[in-house]
């Protein structure tokens, strides 16, 4: 199959639009002390804005409020969005809310949509995915979080960590289990939970690039559901069915991360080629030191890379569907998250001691980017799902493929006439 990045003038125009509203609408804000009640004040008409031009919750199809722009055109988005953390909040596709929207989308039944689906799409309410637990590091086979049905009932018992929206969420979407004797694969359901449901306990986490917990758009926590009790039909999708839904929330998923974290590295390219320029030492500027030279030139070439390993996943999703596309999405994580930090430490190191303040945005940006080695999977797992699939093409041989004596006895019996009778075969 050819494929193709090239992108149509009128979608083309949506990006220059996105790129000036970030600059003149969503950039300001980040430079003022909100809290989370008082970003979503501010964000609130720019989201209606957004609403109006026909790019709100650009992940989901037509029929449920999105554009149906798929994942290359998402990409592009997202690119742009990235520049800043506040933007895909203002856009309606920021995480967990996205990916839980495209679950209930995707398994949720008609009563499930209108209660939680239509909210959550209109920005009226917030989700959290509760997933991870403490000390399973990516294997979900250790989850102890149970849920077990008592009559017309669910009731939830364990703890879980690092979820996105703990406190904020009015949803939560719990992953528990509900089948201990079944296989690794079909042991854990998704639950459909209120987040004032009698039972749950959140314990907010400071995080490396947000240690007091007052991000305006991003919390983390620690949950406990002591018992919680919900209706039987909270099940979201089949039972057994939370590691099939999973994947298919976080393949794609992933595509949104990597190419957000190539419009981060474009913000500090920008940072880093505009210290380059604009100061000098020993007798000139930094851009005509080789060290910086290399650093400009080595960034822009893994920045580009990283975009087009981004790209190609995301058209090989609209081609063929995000599990035939699983070695693709596996790659551009670890990749990805590599330029950014990349990036974004010779543009901490470019600024010296500037760079290390609260004055620029680089030590933020730097501080958060190092969780996208550890986040949707430590980057050590995706390298070994690609090594593993990878390797499965290859067979064992007692003689290497390519070696030189092995080939040429093979190529001198093959041609043995020929170069016997050099004359013959030329005449």
């Amino acid at each position: 199959m050819a494929w193709d990045f090239s992108t149509e003038p009128e979608f083309a125009a949506e990006l220059d639009w996105a790129r000036s509203f970030l600059s003149e609408e969503i950039y300001p804000l980040e430079v003022l002390d909100l809290d989370h009640a008082a970003f979503r004040r501010l964000a609130a008409p720019l989201q209606e804005r957004v609403k109006e031009r026909g790019l709100w919750a650009a992940h989901l199809d037509p029929e449920l409020g999105g554009q149906g722009f798929g994942q290359l055109k998402l990409g592009l988005l997202h690119e742009v969005l990235g520049r800043s953390e506040l933007a895909p909040f203002v856009f309606g596709c920021q995480a967990p809310d996205s990916g839980n929207a495209e679950l209930i989308a995707l398994a949720g039944t008609e009563e499930q949509k209108r209660r939680w689906l239509d909210p959550l799409l209109d920005g009226r309410i917030l989700s959290a995915f509760a997933m991870t637990e403490q000390g399973t590091g990516s294997d979900p086979r250790q989850f102890t979080t149970r849920a077990e049905r008592d009559g017309d009932e669910w009731v939830i018992t364990g703890r879980k960590w690092m979820v996105g929206n703990a406190s904020r969420g009015d949803l939560h979407i719990v992953l528990a289990v509900t089948e201990p004797d079944a296989d690794a694969h079909h042991r854990m359901s998704m639950l459909l939970v209120p987040g004032d449901a009698p039972g749950i306990r959140v314990r907010d986490l400071g995080l490396m690039n947000d240690p007091g917990g007052e991000n305006p758009v991003w919390a983390h926590g620690e949950v406990v559901y002591d018992g919680v009790r919900i209706p039987a039909e909270n099940l979201l999708g089949g039972r057994g069915e939370a590691f099939t839904l999973a994947q298919r929330r976080l393949g794609p998923g992933r595509i949104h991360h990597c190419m957000r974290w190539i419009g981060v590295c474009r913000r500090a390219f920008d940072m880093l080629a505009e210290r380059a320029v604009s100061v000098a030492v020993h007798g000139g500027p930094l851009a005509d030191k080789q060290t910086v030279q290399n650093w400009v030139a080595d960034s822009a070439a893994a920045i580009e890379a990283a975009r087009l390993l981004t790209l190609h996943t995301a058209w090989r999703i609209d081609q063929v569907g995000a599990p035939a596309a699983r070695t693709e999405i596996a790659m551009i994580k670890y990749h990805g998250a590599q330029v950014l930090h990349d990036v974004l430490d010779r543009a901490v190191q470019i600024h010296g001691s500037l760079g290390f303040t609260t004055d620029m945005p680089l030590e933020q940006m730097y501080r958060w980017a190092r969780a996208a080695r550890i986040y949707d999977g430590p980057d050590e797992v995706h390298r070994v799902s690609v090594a593993r699939r990878l390797l499965r093409d290859y067979r064992p041989t007692a003689v290497p493929t390519e070696h030189v004596p092995t080939r040429r006895a093979a190529a001198l019996a093959r041609f043995a006439e020929v170069l016997e009778h050099p004359l013959e075969s030329v005449s």
